[in-house]
């Protein structure tokens, strides 16, 4: 099988893509500003700014049987200190450059084997949390897009989404920079730690691969229960 992870040289994306490399398949994988290895069998690594006005994705092969788009940021602040060029920045990130990404593939996509496209949106969407406002405008059109893709490209593609929680990733890393705050955020968690770039990789495989081909339009928390126990 051959897959496109979006971001994927480092954190959740680079842990698919090992993942996706132990299980023999072919992934073409992007970075931007993070070095990404060189002693994964099968991938492909290729520079890619998704914010540019145009993408250049002439590395793929003809057919694709899916994507994953990783990107994205963790700026938490009070509402009041988040300008509108803040959440645009955000938004052109995480949503925008997701949408060009899937216009650019839809026909590589369509070729494919029970292709799948993957999304990820954060627990803070449908639990509702301090200062992240920003975060959660972009993810929440990102499971409005998952949802309505789902429905539009169904039956052919299937289209779900991964909403985690805190992640123990060089993305969080100023959030993660103590003994103490991992503790504090681990205790947040009903399963009491803190979650593991493994841990979503192992359902973004799931989710890409044929064992969950009756599943789409879901948006799956895997967020230590937070979601679910209070």
């Amino acid at each position: 099988m051959k897959y496109l992870i979006i971001g994927g040289s480092s954190g959740i994306g680079l842990a698919i893509t090992t993942l996706l490399s132990d299980k023999n398949h072919d992934v073409y994988a992007t970075y931007n500003r993070t070095t990404p290895p060189q002693n994964l069998t099968g991938v492909f690594y290729n520079h890619l700014d998704v914010l540019e006005p145009s993408l250049n994705l002439d590395f793929l092969p003809d057919e694709l049987d899916g994507i994953v788009y990783c990107p994205g940021a963790i700026d938490l602040k009070p509402f009041a200190r988040i300008s509108p060029e803040n959440f645009t920045a955000d938004f052109n990130l995480q949503v925008l450059g997701a949408i060009k990404v899937v216009q650019y593939c839809l026909p590589r996509l369509k070729k494919g084997n029970s292709p799948s496209i993957l999304f990820f949106s954060t627990v803070a969407v449908q639990s509702g949390f301090n200062f992240h406002s920003q975060v959660a405008v972009s993810k929440g059109a990102i499971e409005g897009l998952t949802r309505s893709l789902a429905a539009e490209l169904s039956p052919t593609i299937r289209v779900n989404a991964i909403a985690p929680s805190l992640t123990e990733t060089p993305l969080a890393a100023k959030l993660l920079n103590s003994d103490e705050k991992k503790q504090a955020n681990a205790d947040r968690h009903p399963l009491k730690r803190i979650g593991t770039p493994s841990d979503i990789a192992e359902m973004a495989t799931f989710l890409l691969g044929s064992k969950s081909s009756w599943i789409t339009g879901q948006i799956i928390g895997i967020d230590g229960g937070m979601s679910a126990i209070k």
